[in-house]
């Protein structure tokens, strides 16, 4: 017996945040122990660039009483922090969240044909597409790389079809609150999941001008747009707002009376200093401010992996929902002392294809005594309204740099002209400007220019939903 044991080999148990969802989705689907699962063949923290490391899919077979249709169940495995040993996240202090706190999910209706097979032949094993599982790595990828998380009515512009298709109307996303998986704790921190849908273009703008979550509700209310579970129908042809019109009726008359809760957009931008007609409390050279954030940014210290990685792309007019002020800031490149300078007049030139929320962000957030932000890679830019607490301008200061933070204290006087003189200019949540526009207000010495900035950084090409080699398998619970 003795010698018997010396045989044994050691059993090897898996991480502790990888076994914690395993466990979690093992009670969601008892009958599916071993779901097929895509696998990166070169993980992450070996230098690959696909952060996630297994993404699992689940066939759902649908429920009549819930009115839930069949669809595949796709769930990723790497934005929270499976492994505990920081091979991949950092522990940090005093956080409770698992890595980034949050793991992705998508649910796509089944075919006809699908249905067809799986009537004909319910014995026989399906495969489900693959092309959910490059969307999730490519969503993945972009919040590793820059450190940006998704939170629940975020919007997504993808600006092409989900699945590479030339038919498909879904060319954006929300992002929703799981229904089945919800909030667990894990040894490594707590984990959201977020689950991503596909929606249509109209659907997206209101969501970008109200708020994610309200125009998500619409589209539970409905078996042809997803309904509760929010199943993402890929031959879907009508929108929340043709199907039912008068949605769009009852949001509008929303966004009057409550505001945007659209925080922000991923923009890019530059501005200089306009020549103050007094001496400012402190010269600034603006062009070499933009310089030393690049240099700041391309020189910052990696880590060997990290150094391997590529360069971070997404669609650039990813959207903020955050209404906190403070969560606008680019914290990872705040000056070590940041004191407020002051500036006595300010020139921004604004790219065309983020000039439509100008007339959002003061008709529907300053107007509601809220705030706006346009975030670049290395500057942020944040339009503060009179009675925004925390902010660094004031009526008599409204212009100020607080590190590479930009912001404007747009005054309540000033809002009416600023809503006329945009929409006299042909700015409106639908258009995008194709020649150079320029905006100026002399009295308050501020000018706003919608033309391509000059950029600081090197372009960064389109996202593409090519991955890198993926490994389908199956995953045991074990």
């Amino acid at each position: 017996m003795a010698e018997a044991n010396l045989d044994k080999k050691p059993e090897v148990k898996p991480p502790p945040g990888l076994k914690a969802i395993i466990d979690h989705l093992g009670q969601v689907y008892p009958k599916q122990p071993n779901p097929l699962q895509v696998t990166t063949l070169l993980k992450y923290w070996l230098g690959g660039q696909d952060p996630l490391d297994y993404i699992s899919m689940y066939n759902y077979p649908g429920d009549v009483d819930r009115n839930v249709p069949p669809h595949w169940h796709y769930i990723s495995f790497g934005l929270s922090d499976l492994h505990g040993d920081e091979r991949v996240h950092l522990r940090e202090e005093g956080v409770t969240r698992s890595g980034m706190g949050f793991e992705l999910t998508f649910r796509l209706a089944k075919t006809e044909v699908e249905l067809k097979q799986q009537i004909e032949n319910p014995e026989k094993p399906q495969r489900p597409p693959t092309w959910p599982a490059n969307l999730l790595q490519a969503i993945g990828r972009y919040c590793f790389q820059t450190g940006n998380g998704l939170c629940f009515g975020d919007n997504i512009p993808w600006r092409k079809t989900l699945d590479g298709s030339t038919t498909s109307k879904l060319q954006s996303l929300l992002v929703a609150q799981d229904p089945q998986l919800g909030c667990i704790d894990t040894p490594t921190g707590t984990v959201d999941f977020c689950q991503i849908v596909g929606v249509f273009d109209d659907e997206l703008e209101q969501a970008s001008r109200w708020n994610g979550r309200g125009v998500l509700n619409f589209l539970r209310q409905d078996m042809q747009t997803g309904g509760d579970w929010l199943v993402t129908n890929m031959d879907r042809q009508m929108s929340v707002f043709e199907l039912f019109p008068e949605t769009l009726l009852n949001l509008q008359d929303d966004l009057e009376k409550q505001g945007s809760d659209l925080a922000g957009v991923n923009a890019d931008f530059t501005f200089r200093e306009l020549k103050p007609t007094k001496e400012v409390k402190e010269e600034v050279d603006f062009q070499s401010l933009s310089e030393k954030c690049a240099n700041d940014e391309n020189n910052r210290q990696l880590t060997d992996t990290q150094m391997k990685r590529e360069e971070p792309s997404f669609p650039q007019s990813m959207s903020m929902s955050s209404n906190s002020l403070h969560k606008s800031c680019p914290l990872d490149f705040q000056a070590q002392a940041p004191n407020c300078i002051s500036l006595d007049g300010i020139e921004i030139t604004l790219a065309p294809g983020v000039a439509k929320y100008l007339l959002l962000a003061i008709k529907d957030r300053i107007r509601h005594g809220r705030h706006f932000t346009f975030k670049a890679q290395h500057l942020a830019l944040t339009l503060v309204a009179e009675s925004v607490t925390g902010s660094a301008v004031t009526l008599n200061e409204p212009y100020g740099v607080l590190g590479y933070w930009i912001q404007v204290l747009i005054p309540d006087e000033l809002v009416p002209r600023l809503m006329e003189d945009f929409r006299s200019a042909g700015l409106d949540e639908k258009c995008e400007p194709k020649e150079r526009l320029e905006l100026e207000w002399p009295e308050k010495n501020l000018k706003l220019i919608i033309d391509q900035p000059e950029p600081v950084l090197p372009n960064v090409l389109p996202m593409s939903l090519d991955a890198a080699p993926l490994k389908i398998s199956s995953v045991s619970s074990d």
